[in-house]
């Protein structure tokens, strides 16, 4: 499929896949989207600690950037999964401009390890953050009771439906610990069904800029 890359409102970048007309990250802003629902919502939950972390759609780096930002003011030590299918290439990663558009370039080697290190091994970025990229369709995912936090970052339901499934949702009950968190952008109700279905207890919250709605779900019982 054919890829292009984007700049989305807040003049961060993304990637848009023209047959399906979707894009790695929300068109009303990328890193804004990743700073209101994985960070606000999700990471900052956890200050102080140290944080599990597994997300779903490793993409561009971006939301594992930007928790390696956030996790040190939040004094937190990051273990970082990130499981992708269809990594981006090496030229696409080059024309993400999040480093510049986060001041962040005292931290741009970092970025850049992030896409250059191995897969399938656990790569230390710095003393308190790892990275586990793992080349894996979301349906081999088999962790248990190992994440305290899961990034929710897949395709859409309008084009992804399978990626949004009871059978999805019940592997990520399975890999977070108990009291686990699991945040993501989507608000739809055949989703918080699926949660529901598998023992999540799920949160309607405010969305990120141009979204009006997103889902935390909670496992905060034994199943």
């Amino acid at each position: 499929m054919k890829r292009e890359i984007i700049q989305t409102l807040d003049g961060s970048t993304t990637i848009h896949i023209s047959e399906w007309d979707e894009c790695y990250h929300s068109k009303h802003g990328a890193i804004q989207e990743a700073r209101h629902v994985f960070i606000k919502n999700g990471l900052s939950l956890f200050q102080n600690q140290k944080v599990a972390i597994l997300e779903i759609g490793f993409g561009t780096g971006l939301n594992a950037f930007i928790t390696l930002l956030e996790a040190k003011k939040m004094q937190q030590t990051i273990d970082y999964v990130g499981v992708e299918a269809y990594p981006i290439s090496a030229d696409e990663v080059l024309k993400m401009n999040y480093v510049t558009e986060l001041e962040a370039t005292q931290e741009s080697a970092i970025f850049d390890m992030m896409h250059e290190s191995n897969w399938e091994k656990k790569n230390v970025l710095n003393d308190d953050f790892t990275l586990t990229k793992r080349k894996q369709f979301f349906e081999e995912i088999n962790d248990e009771n190992k994440f305290d936090l899961i990034y929710f970052d897949a395709f859409g339901y309008r084009v992804q439906p399978e990626l949004w499934s009871t059978a999805i949702f019940e592997k990520m009950f399975k890999a977070l610990k108990q009291n686990g968190v699991l945040v993501t952008y989507a608000a739809r109700g055949v989703v918080k069904r699926s949660m529901i279905e598998v023992g999540f207890t799920v949160e309607k919250l405010a969305g990120p800029p141009g979204k009006r709605e997103m889902f935390r779900a909670l496992k905060n019982q034994l199943k």
